[in-house]
């Protein structure tokens, strides 16, 4: 995929969500930061903070697979690469889990029924699985990354909604967004 159809298609996805009833009512929001084949969700994260928004990205523990939510200002400004590209934030005020309303979960494929496959190392089903969190899972990608039907294992997490740049896929109905 092209830089311009990329950026096209991710303007489309974040356009989409922020059109949604969950986006309007959260209050805080963990976004990812993007590897260069993701879909840009800057624009998300932009809104976010001029509704006065928390916005938060995930801190990982590798050798425990754990996530923790840190809260940022900026998506350039105390953001550090880590192993194998992923930038997460240098340090940071941490975010209860239990107080985000939206989490948005990116993976390499979906399927219509919001299964997905990540990279491999099971951060975002421990974290979507965690009984802490009570708010909305976002999946976001392409329209390319969704195909009709995946392979689902018992510790793979469903997301509660899929966005592309062509549509939306409500797999639960998500009423439980606290008005924080």
């Amino acid at each position: 995929m092209s830089p311009v159809i990329r950026h096209t298609k991710s303007m489309a996805l974040c356009k989409r969500l922020m059109g949604t009833s969950e986006f309007a009512r959260a209050k805080a929001i963990m976004i990812y930061l993007p590897l260069p084949d993701e879909v840009d969700i800057s624009p998300v994260a932009l809104r976010g903070w001029q509704e006065e928004k928390i916005i938060a990205a995930p801190k990982l523990t590798w050798d425990k697979r754990h996530m923790l939510p840190i809260r940022i200002q900026s998506l350039e400004i105390g953001i550090t690469p880590t192993r194998a590209g992923v930038r997460e934030p240098a340090e940071g005020e941490p975010i209860a889990i239990e107080s985000l309303d939206m989490v948005l979960v990116p993976a390499l494929v979906f399927d219509t029924k919001s299964n997905r496959i990540g990279r491999g190392a099971g951060f975002y089903d421990r974290f979507l699985a965690s009984p802490e969190f009570r708010g909305v899972s976002v999946g976001v990608a392409f329209e390319e990354q969704v195909v009709d039907k995946l392979p689902v294992e018992p510790h793979d997490v469903p997301v509660d909604i899929l966005i592309t740049d062509e549509r939306l896929i409500r797999i639960k109905t998500v009423d439980n967004i606290h008005a924080g």
